[in-house]
């Protein structure tokens, strides 16, 4: 039977704003969902997916509202991963893209390599869209309240938080696959890149399990969140112990945050420690979008 999950982000996510996050999580269920009722492949369902919440600034900051770096610009990162054959594609600081993720694939489908940044990255959209197009009033506004806390210091504190939308889902013929896209972290420097577009820290898929991660990109790169969980499983770890020992190996890095998980066995689940995550799924027979505010790990419940 195929399966959805999606997640918009852990950290706080303030009480105004949750109604859009469901909104926001239900359509990209839909999205997703709309390509696994008609046979279509986990890829395409991911992708779908987490464009649905690129687009989305209402809700989400990962494509247009991404989180502006120190000077103000928004600087995007996204990857795809294809569990069948490994396949995967992904860029990162791109500034002219109205879908990061998108971009990502095509650069798994038209190109020799994995990860393609800045400029080069650029270059391969095929509607570019202006540098203001990604900037929104909520998002401009967030990055000049960080401005006058910050002030001109280069020494500034890192900024924290967590902009990352990502999917990870089961088609009919059992397949999985995994999308993430990020804005990054408000006030980041410019090129910085997280743990979204690196294969195995913040996005990863093979046979068995796929995974997306969302939190201090820092602290997944360190510990190579998803590719962890995933050779803890093949160990014969239990899902949520993996799970749980994934968060734990990020707080030994200095690092708080969440992620998805979909299996070869029709599992979903996930786990987060921070104070609340976006998360919906969806099996075309219950669908839940919700703004958890508890820290945990849980398997979803099957239909």
């Amino acid at each position: 039977m195929p399966k959805l999950i999606v997640h918009g982000g852990a950290g706080t996510i303030a009480e105004a704003r949750r109604p859009a996050y469901h909104r926001g999580l239900r359509a990209a269920l839909a999205a997703g969902w709309a390509v696994l009722e008609t046979g279509g492949d986990a890829v395409e369902a991911t992708l779908r997916a987490v464009e649905t919440m690129e687009a989305d600034a209402e809700a989400f900051n990962a494509g247009v509202g991404g989180s502006p770096n120190r000077d103000g610009e928004v600087e995007l990162d996204a990857a795809v991963v294809r569990g069948a054959d490994g396949s995967a594609g992904a860029v990162a600081a791109v500034r002219s893209a109205p879908s990061a993720v998108r971009l990502a694939d095509l650069v798994r489908r038209s190109t020799p390599h994995v990860l393609l940044v800045g400029p080069g990255a650029d270059a391969l959209v095929e509607h570019p869209v202006d540098r203001e197009h990604l900037l929104t009033p909520h998002s401009r506004a967030a990055w000049e309240r960080w401005r006058a806390r910050q002030g001109e210091a280069d020494a500034a504190p890192p900024p924290t938080g967590s902009a990352t939308v990502g999917a990870v889902a089961q088609d009919a013929a059992g397949d999985l696959a995994a999308a993430t896209s990020t804005g990054g972290v408000l006030g980041k420097w410019s090129g910085r890149v997280g743990d979204a577009p690196i294969v195995g820290a913040g996005t990863y898929a093979d046979r068995s399990v796929a995974v997306s991660c969302t939190g201090r990109g820092e602290a997944f790169l360190r510990a190579v969140t998803a590719k962890a969980l995933a050779e803890r499983l093949a160990a014969g770890v239990g899902l949520e112990d993996a799970l749980a020992r994934a968060l734990a190996d990020v707080r030994d890095h200095g690092g708080e945050g969440g992620l998805i998980v979909a299996t070869a066995d029709g599992r979903l689940a996930y786990g987060f420690d921070t104070a609340h995550l976006a998360l919906g799924w969806t099996d075309g027979t219950t669908t839940v979008a919700e703004v958890l505010g508890a820290a945990t790990v849980a398997v979803v419940p099957g239909p």
